[in-house]
This record gives structure tokens, C-alpha cells and sequence, in this order.
């Protein structure tokens, strides 16, 4: 029997074995800064869709203009430190810029009532944001705790907007904030248990408004060290995760500007097709190593109980991509043997390579241990290495550039990020030690290319035939998953390997 076709790409309605019906479940929606940003009148009307055929929550993330870089928390980020500045008022001009965007914003609502009660909203909160920032000491140094505070109010404006849009279009919603509730111990670590005791924490308080749609913020606190300095600023998918997981949603949407998760860069590569499944595996694979799908930990507070499903903004028809648990474990062997398409290929590019040679043996656990505290301490994530008995190379990737071109010639770099500069000091001391720059990481990601014969040659074959050497080699495997990656010797260019 065929599936029924359910409008938004949200699954039919099924029974599970404990006999519950999963329609009583219901679906969250997580909106991304972009968005929200430039598609609300669009997100509206999802919101209006899926709620004809389950209950729904909505988290939102703050919002973006056309890049991150002008978004909402990376300017209130900025106000933040100029705060903390002596004799500095430039977050004032900041804040005004910020407060009158999101009160234009209100266009797309129709009732003037909806759209005065929401710019009085507004209003609250950037006078108490002034508050915050006036305040601050004026030590050039922006505590976690301060900085969480100003950065919440980013997912803050963004919620209300989407609360007061939805009221407009007719559905009963209700805005929550998720930025001051933990009502629990928090432990210095933050555990498995911690996460599993949020979740359960934000289940209650949603639970309470189970007649209207909840719009969340994305931020939630307030957690010792601070959010954003704890996990960084993939907070608010783990945040949606964390809500899926203390309602029991039939499902955990993730609502992006593209149909979803694709073998490669479509930009870059024509052929490149869209993946209807993604095992969590590859998933976390796929955004350590150049696509950005969805971080690893909050696969794991989702999975294997709720799918994760990556939809588009701009075509809501379409069923997007979902990351649910492998069925198929136990692979044939000799099946698998067979010669297999990889799940996608990913290109990270502004890779550094530092090599150091030693006399010391390599082997020795001392020696790997002094490298990697020393890299630890200058806050540089190695994202592979290769060792021999005497060498050791480890690729080192940075969103800003850790090398510039001097006048000598295209070749010659000098070194202008000081952590890497102070840590290759510090690695002087262990053997002679070399920089290179402008490589990148190729990798074939794909469950059950393990046992499969002859992907290896076809990948070499292709770089080869492109101009394009390799460097290294290495390969990253668990049951029936393998990953293979190449360092090579230009900032790959993933059309040249389609």
C-alpha cells in the first residue's frame, strides 16, 4: 500500500507498537536566523499548514539580513564588546540600528493593534538591554554570564515577531522565554543527565500551553560559563532538539534556505542530487567536514526516538531530507563488496597543515600528548593528523586566515594569527616544524563503502585526472561506514572532483 501524501512533508498518521497514536504527538519547527529574517510572512503560513494536521512548536534562532555577519547576534555581540570599552559609545548607534529594524519588521502584520502591542514588546526590550550594556564595567573584558544576557535578547525579537505574525494570520500562539528558566541545579559539567533534565524541563512548561502554538526562543539559560561560551553558536538547533525531546514530538523539523542535504555543493557541482535519507553517521560526518546539516550533539539528543527532518523555507511541498537511525545494520558482506556510490562528498577549504619533524620517536604517547596540549591551549582544533615515526602533520582549519602572502612571492606565507604563531614557537622545541598553507579536506562519506572495492582507485583517479595531488591520506571508519579523506595541495574547488 502506498504512503498517503501529506501536504508540508510531515508523515502520515501511524500507530506505533505501544498502540499511541503518533497524530497526538506533535511536530516542532525549528527557523533559522535567515529565515526568519526574510521569509516570515513564508513561515507563517507553514506554521499554518502543519498545524491542520498535528500540534506544533516553533523555536526561532535571531535574525539575519543577507549574511551573518550583519545578524542580529553578531551586531548585539559587537555592542556588547564596546560596551566594555573605556570612553566608547559606539553600541548605542548599534542598538538604535537594531531596534529600528525590528520594528519595521512589523510590516508584514495587518493589525495595528497586534503590530503596537509587538513594537511595545520590542520597545521593553532594548530598553533593558540599554540598561545591561550601560552598566558594564568598563574593562575591555565582556563576562559569559553578561554576554549571554545581551545575546538572548537576539532569539528574544525574533520569537515575539513571530508570535505577534501568527496572532495576525488567526492562530492562537503564545511567546516563551527560554533564556532564564532552568529551575534546577545545573553542575558544573554538562552532562547526558543535564541535557536529559532540561528537556524534561521544557516539556512542563510547554506542556501548560498545550492550546496555543508555543514560539521559543532559541536561547536558553542560564547555565554556568555562560551558553554561548559553553556550546557556541549552534545553541538554538540543540535548543529545538531539547523541546522535540521533552514533548515527544513525532518529529524535530529543521527549516533552512535550501531542500536539504545534497551530495555535494549544487553550486558547485550540477549533477548534485538531494539525499531523501541521511543515517545520524553521516550527518555528523557531513558537518565536521565542510556541509553544514546539523551538529552532531544535537543529533544525539534527538535520535534514535525522534527523525530529524532538514525542509526548505521557499518550497514547503518538498520532503526535504530526514536523519533517522540506519535499518539496515547487518549488511551482506559480499553485497557490500560490490562497488557502491558514496553518500556525498564534502570539501573543507582554509585548511593549514603543521608539520613538525622530530628525532623523538613519534610513537612515543609523551611525545603526541605534549603536541596536542599544546595545540589545546592556543585554542586550534586539529581536524586530522598523520604521523610516521619521526613526523607528525596535523590539519588545522580557521574561518579567518591564519597565513597571509608576503612580498617575497605567492609561495611565501608568514604566519599573522598569534595563537599559531605562539603555539609553532612552543612546537620548535619538539623538532623543526614547517607551515603550509591553502589545502583543503576532500571526503567520501557513505555508509557501506567499506568493504566496497574500488572506490579508493576511482577517487584517486579523478584527482589525478584534475591536476590535483595529494597530500595525505586518511580514513575514519565504524560498522559499515567509512570515510575517507585527501589533503590537498589547493583549496579544493568541488566541482573539479564531481
Amino acid at each position: 500500500m502506498a504512503d498517503a501524501v501529506i501536504p508540508n512533508g510531515v508523515s502520515p498518521v501511524v500507530h506505533g507498537e505501544t498502540g499511541g497514536n503518533v497524530e497526538e504527538r506533535p511536530v516542532v519547527l525549528k527557523f533559522g536566523g535567515t529565515s526568519v529574517g526574510k521569509f516570515a510572512p513564508e513561515i507563517a503560513q507553514i506554521c499554518l499548514s502543519a498545524r491542520r494536521h498535528s500540534k506544533i512548536a516553533v523555536v526561532c534562532s535571531a535574525r539575519s539580513g543577507v549574511s551573518k555577519a550583519g545578524g542580529t547576534t553578531n551586531r548585539l555581540l559587537k555592542a556588547a564588546r564596546d560596551a566594555s570599552r573605556p570612553s566608547s559609545n559606539e553600541y548605542k548607534d548599534i542598538l538604535s540600528k537594531l531596534h529600528q529594524e525590528h520594528v519595521e519588521a512589523a510590516t508584514c502584520i495587518s493589525s495595528q493593534k497586534i503590530i503596537q502591542r509587538y513594537q511595545a514588546d520590542v520597545a521593553v526590550e532594548f530598553d533593558h538591554l540599554i540598561q545591561v550594556l550601560d552598566s558594564m564595567p568598563r574593562t575591555g573584558v565582556v563576562d559569559p554570564q553578561s554576554e549571554d544576557r545581551v545575546v538572548s535578547v537576539g532569539e528574544k525579537l525574533s520569537s515575539r515577531l513571530l508570535a505577534a505574525l501568527l496572532s495576525d494570520r488567526g492562530v492562537p500562539s503564545r511567546y516563551i522565554d527560554l533564556s532564564d528558566t532552568i529551575d534546577f541545579p545545573v553542575p558544573d559539567h554538562l552532562s547526558q543527565i543535564f541535557y536529559r533534565d532540561l528537556a524534561a524541563s521544557f516539556g512542563r512548561l510547554l506542556s501548560t500551553h498545550a492550546d496555543t502554538v508555543p514560539v521559543v526562543t532559541g536561547f536558553f539559560g542560564r547555565i554556568p560559563g555562560g551558553l554561548v561560551n559553553s556550546l557556541g553558536r549552534g545553541y538554538s538547533d540543540l535548543c529545538a532538539a531539547l523541546v522535540a525531546v521533552g514533548l515527544s514530538a513525532r518529529e524535530l523539523q529543521v527549516w533552512k534556505e535550501v531542500d536539504g542535504v545534497f551530495t555535494a555543493d549544487p553550486r558547485k557541482v550540477p549533477t548534485a542530487r538531494l539525499l531523501p535519507t541521511l543515517t545520524p553517521h553521516e550527518a555528523g560526518e557531513l558537518t565536521f567536514y565542510g556541509s553544514e546539516v546539523i551538529h552532531n550533539f544535537t543529533l544525539q539528543q534527538c535520535i534514535p526516538r525522534i527523525p530529524i527532518r532538514i525542509k526548505n523555507v521557499l518550497r514547503p511541498h518538498s520532503a526535504g531530507t530526514i536523519i533517522q537511525p540506519d535499518a539496515s545494520k547487518d549488511v551482506d558482506p559480499y553485497k557490500a563488496m560490490r562497488p557502491k556510490r558514496p553518500t556525498a562528498v564534502t570539501v573543507k577549504q582554509q585548511i593549514t597543515v603543521v608539520n613538525v619533524h622530530s628525532n623523538l620517536k613519534v610513537d612515543s604517547p609523551s611525545f603526541l600528548a605534549h603536541i596536542c596540549h599544546i595545540l589545546a591551549t592556543h585554542s586550534l582544533a586539529v581536524d586530522l593528523f598523520e604521523k610516521n615515526e619521526c613526523h607528525v602533520s596535523l590539519a588545522v582549519h580557521s574561518k579567518s586566515s591564519l597565513l597571509s602572502t608576503t612580498h617575497g612571492g605567492e609561495n611565501k606565507y608568514q604566519i599573522e594569527n598569534k595563537d599559531l604563531q605562539d603555539a609553532v614557537r612552543e612546537l620548535e622545541e619538539y623538532g623543526l616544524v614547517d607551515v603550509v598553507h591553502g589545502m583543503a579536506i576532500l571526503s567520501l562519506i557513505g555508509t557501506g563503502l567499506k568493504r566496497s572495492i574500488g572506490i579508493a582507485g576511482k577517487l584517486f583517479t579523478a584527482l589525478g585526472e584534475n591536476n590535483i595531488n595529494i597530500e595525505m591520506i586518511s580514513q575514519g571508519e565504524s560498522v559499515g561506514f567509512l570515510r575517507l579523506d585527501c589533503w590537498t595541495d589547493k583549496s579544493g574547488d568541488q566541482g573539479q572532483v564531481k
